[in-house]
């Protein structure tokens, strides 16, 4: 039975470390996004943030995943990095038309935010924001400083996004910059994510939530029940919220996100996730 009223996924669908943990003993890339989409209903698109894909691989994408499936791809760094926003409005809509062949499993497009990009730069992102098809969802990420100033500048970004319906994504690293060990994927994680101050804020009907923390349940268990409780307060509201649990070493995520839907299932009536592909396989094969 599919998940319904949210939407969970992880980073990408493709780690080939889940083979016989996640994915069957035996799968190859190709059947990789198929056995994902058979348990999660949604995945941040990351790997456009790097290149796009050509349209007979985006249409491949689609014909792999149900209706109820949401890719949320991410900008292009040449053009919320490189160029800042600045005379991007031709690249956006030819970016976003690329994606038309599969717009039925279009979630929120994630436009993700130099560190750099600071207040000063809002009149861009307004313009931005003006010129985005108004058929498509969008949450926006920022990184700097002014954005985290609990006075006029955050609530003047906040109310921008609201008067489009846009979702101001909350990256959550709380507790991956508490933790204190030298496992090297924590130590590399730690590097590479922002050090933001977080957020509760829904400022569209589609909250956008990105969570990081520990490899391991028991070091993530009170975040993690936290956003249950926020994310079914969200729900109840008839918001429809899209959450990406993130892990160091990337192998840890499924069972985090099961967690965290376990823990949702407590307060909100939902359906159980689904079984793994490699827990099926191994039923199949303790039934011989």
């Amino acid at each position: 039975m599919a998940i319904k009223k949210y939407h969970i996924g992880l980073t990408q669908w493709g780690f080939k470390d889940w083979k016989g943990l996640f994915f069957t003993k035996g799968a190859n890339s190709d059947l990789f996004l198929k056995q994902y989409a058979s348990v999660f209903n949604s995945v941040e698109g990351n790997t456009t943030f790097y290149r796009v894909p050509s349209p007979e691989t985006i249409k491949n994408w689609g014909s792999q995943v149900g209706s109820e499936f949401k890719f949320c791809f991410k900008f292009p760094q040449q053009i919320t990095h490189y160029k800042r926003l600045k005379n991007v409005t031709e690249e956006v809509l030819h970016f976003l038309e690329q994606f038309n062949p599969i717009r039925r499993n279009l979630g929120p497009f994630h436009i993700q935010l130099s560190s750099r990009f600071s207040f000063n730069e809002i009149d861009k992102l307004k313009f931005l924001l003006e010129s985005l098809p108004g058929h498509l969802s969008f949450a926006v990420e920022v990184r700097h400083p002014d954005f985290f100033d609990k006075g006029k500048k955050e609530r003047h970004f906040e109310d921008l996004l609201r008067s489009y319906g846009i979702n101001r994504v909350v990256f959550d690293t709380r507790r991956l910059h508490a933790l204190k060990n030298n496992d090297p994927t924590v130590m590399s994680a730690q590097k590479k994510k922002p050090k933001t101050p977080i957020r509760f804020t829904a400022t569209g009907s589609n909250p956008f939530v990105r969570f990081v923390g520990a490899n391991d349940v028991l070091n993530n268990e009170a975040y993690l029940k936290e956003w249950a409780i926020i994310t079914a307060d969200w729900i109840k509201d008839g918001k429809h919220p899209y959450i990406f649990i993130h892990s160091p070493d990337t192998k840890s995520a499924p069972t985090l996100a099961r967690y965290f839907h376990q823990e949702l299932s407590k307060l909100i009536e939902l359906n159980p996730m689904p079984e793994w592909p490699a827990e099926l396989e191994n039923k199949q094969l303790g039934l011989f």
